[in-house]
């Protein structure tokens, strides 16, 4: 999957991903290869997404998440 991570200040993260787990406002959850088509506003927490086994930890006040085609573009203010 492809993550594209932005904020006010530019992109903080373009990268292939195997999974991003991310806080949705409605409770967590995790995006795999695959995923259903979604947009979802996420709340104050931690994106962590993990690259050939490693993870990675994101932090974020609040922002958006759209999920399309193995294809993840979010959104955050930091």
């Amino acid at each position: 999957m492809y993550l594209t991570i932005t904020s006010p200040s530019g992109i903080l993260c373009r990268t292939t991903v195997d999974k991003v787990s991310l806080p949705g406002t409605v409770g967590a959850f995790t995006v795999l290869p695959g995923h259903a088509p979604l947009i979802s506003q996420l709340k104050e927490g931690k994106i962590i997404y993990a690259k050939e086994g490693e993870e990675h930890v994101q932090d974020l006040k609040s922002g958006f998440v759209k999920v399309l085609k193995d294809t993840i573009e979010i959104c955050i203010e930091t």
